[in-house]
């Protein structure tokens, strides 16, 4: 890895805890809206993402009521989320990792913490999700390809 994909990878990190720290209040709970998870649709285009959102997220996570088990799970989480998002065929596609490792593993986790029903805890998550990689992130990937910031990998690809 060279200078500039660490460098990369560590501003995607500071970008993501950073947004999630300030916006703390929608972004930790059985209902959330992060924010930075827009940022999860950028393994599709950058490697680098991968490290970056995972260590993002473990850093966001330490101001977490859940503690050390949200750093754990919600790390791994993130880690699994961006490798998926990695491997996506077409920008769209890339969000849906994000959306059901989330749903699945926070959901799963603020059930067992949190006391509160899986599946509707489930839902929430995965809504929160879906509003901040559809509604937020596909148009800031598409915001950034089109001013030349990012260049989609996949070549030839028609708009989504």
């Amino acid at each position: 890895m060279n200078f500039r994909r660490v460098a990369t990878g560590a501003m995607i990190a500071a970008v993501y805890a950073a947004v999630t720290m300030l916006l703390a209040p929608i972004s930790y709970g059985p209902v959330q809206f992060r924010v930075s998870e827009a940022l999860t649709l950028l393994p599709f285009y950058l490697p680098e993402a991968i490290p970056g959102l995972f260590i993002g997220c473990v850093l966001a996570n330490f101001l977490s009521a859940w503690g050390v088990a949200d750093v754990l799970v919600g790390g791994s989480a993130t880690l699994l989320a961006a490798y998926l998002t990695r491997k996506m065929p077409r920008l769209w596609l890339a969000a849906l990792p994000p959306v059901l490792v989330n749903m699945v593993f926070i959901g799963a986790l603020l059930h067992v913490l949190a006391s509160v029903p899986l599946w509707s805890t489930m839902l929430y998550v995965g809504l929160g999700q879906a509003g901040a990689c559809y509604l937020l992130g596909y148009p800031l990937m598409r915001a950034l390809e089109a001013r030349g910031v990012l260049k989609n990998p996949q070549s030839g690809e028609k708009p989504d």
